[in-house]
């Protein structure tokens, strides 16, 4: 299998070689940037396929250059930031990040987030490319028919509420992106998300109750606390 080429945008030279000598040793292909307009020419010149970026660079913030890049790309950002709000982690993921990483880190939780975009990749290429077009999801025992609208966990179909199932759907088809609440409840409510912040709560409660196994500790929807949530790809 070969492995995605990542993109490196740090300029702290210290975390940059971290960064480089870990991926390195794994046998990634890698290229690094230092500054926001490097990694926008890195971009478009390699066309990475998953991209590591600090928010804090010298010339442009890193908020700047996902939207830029989301304007003609979906490819993975994984963010890596200093920055620990969960404001600046929230306008991230709002922007089009796909994953985010406090400052200091591990190289192991990063090696852990990278393989969970490595996997997506992978699932995409096996199946066409592009979920949208999807006309069956599966996802260890889980199964959405969009064809007939139904659900299935371990062969039994669940009956789900229009909202219950729109969730699922909306989750499914971003499996092992954070979404925020704010995105969410948008695509879900429309206008009126502001004040359905708890509903999304509630119902997400209620969807984990039917699909879980065990609810308290589920293995197919990941809460972010105060940020959003991220459906796991199960492995077979």
């Amino acid at each position: 299998m070969t492995k995605p080429n990542i993109l490196i945008v740090e300029d702290d030279g210290a975390i940059r070689n971290l960064i480089a000598s870990t991926l390195k040793l794994q046998e990634y292909p890698f290229h690094t940037a230092r500054t926001g307009k490097q990694a926008l020419l890195e971009a478009v010149s390699h066309q990475p396929d998953i991209v590591l970026l600090d928010l804090g660079l010298p010339d442009m913030d890193g908020v700047s250059i996902i939207k830029q890049i989301r304007s003609w790309s979906a490819l993975p950002i994984i963010v890596i930031s200093a920055r620990s709000e969960d404001r600046d982690k929230i306008d991230a993921l709002d922007a089009g990040a796909d994953d985010y990483i406090t400052k200091p880190f591990s190289v192991e939780e990063l090696l852990a987030r990278i393989r969970v975009v490595e996997r997506r990749l992978q699932y995409a290429r096996q199946n066409g490319g592009a979920q949208e077009g999807q006309t069956v999801f599966i996802n260890g025992d889980l199964k959405i028919d969009y064809v007939a609208g139904c659900v299935y966990c371990d062969n039994k179909e669940i009956h789900l509420t229009p909202i219950e199932y729109k969730l699922l759907c909306l989750l499914a088809r971003n499996v092992g992106k954070v979404l925020t609440h704010t995105y969410i409840t948008r695509e879900i409510w429309g206008n009126a998300w502001e004040s359905n912040v708890a509903s999304l709560r509630v119902f997400m409660a209620t969807l984990r109750k039917k699909i879980e196994k065990d609810a308290s500790n589920p293995k197919y929807i990941q809460t972010h606390i105060g940020i959003g949530y991220r459906m796991l790809r199960i492995e077979d």
